[in-house]
Protein backbone atom coordinates (compact mmCIF):
# COMPACT_ATOMS: atom_id res chain seq x y z
CA UNK A 1 0.00 0.00 0.00
CA UNK A 2 1.06 3.60 -0.49
CA UNK A 3 0.04 7.41 1.17
CA UNK A 4 -0.65 9.57 -1.50
CA UNK A 5 -0.22 13.33 -0.78
CA UNK A 6 -2.86 15.42 -2.77
CA UNK A 7 -3.11 18.94 -2.81
CA UNK A 8 -5.86 20.44 -1.28
CA UNK A 9 -5.69 24.22 -2.05
CA UNK A 10 -5.43 24.55 -5.65
CA UNK A 11 -6.30 21.55 -7.70
CA UNK A 12 -4.51 22.31 -10.52
CA UNK A 13 -1.43 22.01 -8.74
CA UNK A 14 0.67 18.86 -9.56
CA UNK A 15 4.20 19.32 -8.62
CA UNK A 16 7.06 21.10 -5.87
CA UNK A 17 7.85 23.43 -8.45
CA UNK A 18 4.75 25.15 -9.25
CA UNK A 19 3.52 25.07 -5.77
CA UNK A 20 6.81 27.13 -4.58
CA UNK A 21 6.46 29.14 -7.83
CA UNK A 22 2.94 30.37 -6.86
CA UNK A 23 3.58 30.99 -3.12
CA UNK A 24 7.29 33.13 -4.43
CA UNK A 25 5.12 35.20 -6.64
CA UNK A 26 2.62 35.78 -3.53
CA UNK A 27 5.75 37.11 -1.45
CA UNK A 28 7.34 39.17 -3.75
CA UNK A 29 4.86 41.66 -4.01
CA UNK A 30 5.46 43.02 -7.39
CA UNK A 31 7.55 46.10 -8.50
CA UNK A 32 5.17 48.59 -5.93
CA UNK A 33 5.59 45.92 -3.43
CA UNK A 34 9.83 46.74 -3.41
CA UNK A 35 9.19 50.50 -3.88
CA UNK A 36 6.98 50.23 -0.73
CA UNK A 37 10.17 48.44 1.13
CA UNK A 38 12.96 50.59 -0.34
CA UNK A 39 11.05 53.90 0.00
CA UNK A 40 10.96 54.91 4.34
CA UNK A 41 14.89 53.44 4.10
CA UNK A 42 15.95 55.88 2.00
CA UNK A 43 14.23 58.56 3.31
CA UNK A 44 15.57 57.94 6.87
CA UNK A 45 19.02 57.91 5.25
CA UNK A 46 18.64 60.51 3.17
CA UNK A 47 17.25 63.14 5.90
CA UNK A 48 19.21 62.14 8.96
CA UNK A 49 22.76 62.67 6.71
CA UNK A 50 21.12 66.14 5.30
CA UNK A 51 19.62 67.40 8.88
CA UNK A 52 20.94 64.89 11.31
CA UNK A 53 17.55 65.14 13.31
CA UNK A 54 17.01 62.11 14.45
CA UNK A 55 12.92 62.55 14.81
CA UNK A 56 12.51 64.21 11.81
CA UNK A 57 14.09 61.08 9.90
CA UNK A 58 12.02 59.11 11.57
CA UNK A 59 8.98 61.08 11.27
CA UNK A 60 9.14 61.48 7.62
CA UNK A 61 9.44 57.72 7.25
CA UNK A 62 6.63 56.73 9.34
CA UNK A 63 4.26 59.21 7.43
CA UNK A 64 5.68 58.29 3.85
CA UNK A 65 4.72 54.72 5.57
CA UNK A 66 1.66 55.71 6.33
CA UNK A 67 0.72 57.63 3.13
CA UNK A 68 1.83 54.35 1.02
CA UNK A 69 -0.65 51.91 3.87
CA UNK A 70 -3.77 54.13 3.31
CA UNK A 71 -3.26 54.65 -0.58
CA UNK A 72 -3.93 50.80 -0.31
CA UNK A 73 -6.51 51.09 1.80
CA UNK A 74 -8.09 53.27 -0.74
CA UNK A 75 -7.36 50.82 -3.72
CA UNK A 76 -8.34 48.03 -1.62
CA UNK A 77 -5.46 45.62 -2.44
CA UNK A 78 -2.77 44.04 0.08
CA UNK A 79 -1.67 46.29 2.80
CA UNK A 80 1.15 43.07 3.63
CA UNK A 81 4.50 45.34 2.18
CA UNK A 82 3.18 48.46 3.78
CA UNK A 83 2.66 46.82 7.05
CA UNK A 84 6.04 45.64 6.68
CA UNK A 85 7.66 48.75 6.32
CA UNK A 86 6.17 50.03 9.50
CA UNK A 87 6.59 47.10 11.32
CA UNK A 88 10.70 47.35 10.01
CA UNK A 89 10.43 51.14 11.05
CA UNK A 90 8.52 49.94 14.07
CA UNK A 91 11.57 48.30 15.45
CA UNK A 92 14.25 50.45 14.33
CA UNK A 93 12.44 53.48 16.53
CA UNK A 94 13.01 51.36 19.30
CA UNK A 95 16.68 50.16 18.88
CA UNK A 96 17.15 54.36 18.55
CA UNK A 97 15.00 55.18 21.76
CA UNK A 98 17.27 52.36 23.89
CA UNK A 99 20.43 53.88 22.47
CA UNK A 100 19.14 57.57 23.46
CA UNK A 101 18.43 55.86 26.96
CA UNK A 102 21.55 54.36 27.47
CA UNK A 103 22.97 57.62 26.35
CA UNK A 104 23.93 56.89 23.28
CA UNK A 105 24.98 59.78 20.96
CA UNK A 106 23.45 60.91 17.82
CA UNK A 107 25.32 58.74 15.74
CA UNK A 108 25.29 55.89 17.74
CA UNK A 109 21.11 56.11 17.84
CA UNK A 110 21.50 56.53 13.68
CA UNK A 111 23.29 53.32 13.76
CA UNK A 112 21.48 51.73 15.99
CA UNK A 113 18.46 52.05 13.09
CA UNK A 114 20.09 49.53 11.07
CA UNK A 115 21.38 47.18 13.90
CA UNK A 116 17.70 45.35 13.97
CA UNK A 117 17.69 44.47 10.12
CA UNK A 118 21.31 42.91 10.96
CA UNK A 119 20.46 40.66 13.77
CA UNK A 120 16.91 39.61 11.54
CA UNK A 121 19.01 38.49 8.90
CA UNK A 122 21.71 37.06 10.72
CA UNK A 123 18.78 34.75 12.95
CA UNK A 124 16.96 33.92 9.57
CA UNK A 125 20.28 32.61 8.36
CA UNK A 126 20.70 30.10 11.43
CA UNK A 127 17.19 28.97 11.35
CA UNK A 128 17.05 28.28 7.63
CA UNK A 129 20.67 26.81 7.78
CA UNK A 130 19.37 24.41 10.53
CA UNK A 131 16.73 23.91 8.88
CA UNK A 132 18.23 21.87 6.18
CA UNK A 133 21.41 20.60 8.30
CA UNK A 134 18.38 18.84 10.48
CA UNK A 135 16.61 17.39 7.00
CA UNK A 136 13.44 19.72 7.42
CA UNK A 137 14.00 22.39 5.04
CA UNK A 138 11.55 25.16 5.53
CA UNK A 139 10.20 25.65 1.53
CA UNK A 140 9.06 21.64 2.63
CA UNK A 141 6.69 23.55 4.98
CA UNK A 142 5.43 26.13 2.18
CA UNK A 143 4.81 22.97 0.05
CA UNK A 144 2.89 21.11 3.13
CA UNK A 145 0.72 24.49 3.64
CA UNK A 146 -0.62 23.60 -0.34
CA UNK A 147 -0.94 20.07 0.06
CA UNK A 148 -3.18 20.01 3.39
CA UNK A 149 -0.49 18.16 5.11
CA UNK A 150 2.48 20.21 7.13
CA UNK A 151 4.81 17.42 7.19
CA UNK A 152 3.89 14.57 4.24
CA UNK A 153 6.43 15.86 1.81
CA UNK A 154 9.14 14.70 4.25
CA UNK A 155 8.40 11.18 3.15
CA UNK A 156 9.75 11.44 -0.31
CA UNK A 157 13.18 11.81 -0.49
CA UNK A 158 13.73 13.40 -3.70
CA UNK A 159 11.05 16.56 -2.56
CA UNK A 160 13.43 16.55 0.53
CA UNK A 161 16.11 17.31 -1.24
CA UNK A 162 14.80 20.21 -3.66
CA UNK A 163 13.51 21.83 -0.74
CA UNK A 164 16.72 21.86 0.95
CA UNK A 165 18.46 23.11 -2.36
CA UNK A 166 15.86 26.08 -2.34
CA UNK A 167 16.23 27.10 1.39
CA UNK A 168 19.68 27.09 0.93
CA UNK A 169 19.06 29.49 -1.48
CA UNK A 170 16.75 31.69 0.33
CA UNK A 171 19.60 31.74 2.49
CA UNK A 172 22.52 33.21 1.19
CA UNK A 173 20.92 36.85 0.53
CA UNK A 174 20.36 36.92 4.34
CA UNK A 175 24.29 35.15 5.00
CA UNK A 176 25.61 37.68 2.36
CA UNK A 177 24.02 40.80 3.80
CA UNK A 178 25.45 40.16 7.41
CA UNK A 179 28.97 39.21 6.23
CA UNK A 180 28.73 42.69 4.46
CA UNK A 181 27.01 45.18 6.96
CA UNK A 182 27.86 44.08 10.17
CA UNK A 183 31.66 45.00 10.07
CA UNK A 184 30.40 48.31 8.47
CA UNK A 185 28.40 48.81 11.59
CA UNK A 186 30.96 47.34 14.09
CA UNK A 187 33.53 49.61 12.31
CA UNK A 188 30.66 52.37 12.75
CA UNK A 189 30.19 52.11 16.19
CA UNK A 190 33.62 51.43 17.30
CA UNK A 191 34.74 54.70 15.58
CA UNK A 192 37.58 53.03 13.23
CA UNK A 193 35.36 54.36 10.55
CA UNK A 194 33.05 57.63 10.31
CA UNK A 195 29.46 57.42 11.60
CA UNK A 196 28.23 59.18 9.12
CA UNK A 197 29.90 57.41 6.35
CA UNK A 198 28.68 54.40 7.90
CA UNK A 199 25.30 55.07 7.93
CA UNK A 200 25.51 56.30 4.61
CA UNK A 201 26.94 52.84 3.67
CA UNK A 202 24.24 50.84 5.53
CA UNK A 203 21.62 52.76 4.08
CA UNK A 204 22.59 52.23 0.46
CA UNK A 205 23.51 48.81 1.14
CA UNK A 206 20.41 47.66 2.75
CA UNK A 207 18.42 48.64 -0.82
CA UNK A 208 20.92 47.54 -2.43
CA UNK A 209 21.39 43.82 -0.86
CA UNK A 210 17.30 43.83 -0.22
CA UNK A 211 15.07 43.09 -2.89
CA UNK A 212 18.14 42.98 -5.43
CA UNK A 213 19.92 40.40 -3.71
CA UNK A 214 16.30 38.72 -3.14
CA UNK A 215 15.71 38.76 -6.68
CA UNK A 216 18.83 37.40 -7.41
CA UNK A 217 18.55 34.31 -5.47
CA UNK A 218 14.60 33.95 -6.44
CA UNK A 219 16.06 33.63 -9.97
CA UNK A 220 18.12 30.90 -8.97
CA UNK A 221 15.58 28.98 -7.28
CA UNK A 222 13.10 29.85 -10.80
CA UNK A 223 16.10 28.24 -12.69
CA UNK A 224 16.40 25.37 -10.22
CA UNK A 225 12.72 24.98 -10.08
CA UNK A 226 12.97 24.31 -13.96
CA UNK A 227 14.92 22.11 -14.16
CA UNK A 228 13.15 19.49 -12.11
CA UNK A 229 9.38 17.92 -12.15
CA UNK A 230 8.83 16.80 -8.36
CA UNK A 231 5.44 15.55 -8.04
CA UNK A 232 3.34 16.81 -5.17
CA UNK A 233 1.77 13.64 -4.61
CA UNK A 234 4.84 11.77 -2.80
CA UNK A 235 4.53 8.62 -1.71
CA UNK A 236 5.44 6.22 1.36
CA UNK A 237 5.84 2.10 1.08
CA UNK A 238 3.86 1.08 3.59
Amino acid sequence: MSEQVHPAADPTVDTVESVVRAQMSKALGGRRGMIEAAVPTIIFTVLWLTTREMPVALGVSIVAAVGLLIARLVQRTTVQFCLNALFGIGIGWLFVTISARQGGSADDQALAYFLPGILYNGGYTVVLALSCLVGWPLVGFMVGSVTGDPTAWHHDKQVVRLCSRLTWLLTLPCLLRVVVQAPIWVAGKSGTWEADSAVAALGILKIAMGWPLQLAALAAMVWLLSRNHTPVGATEPA
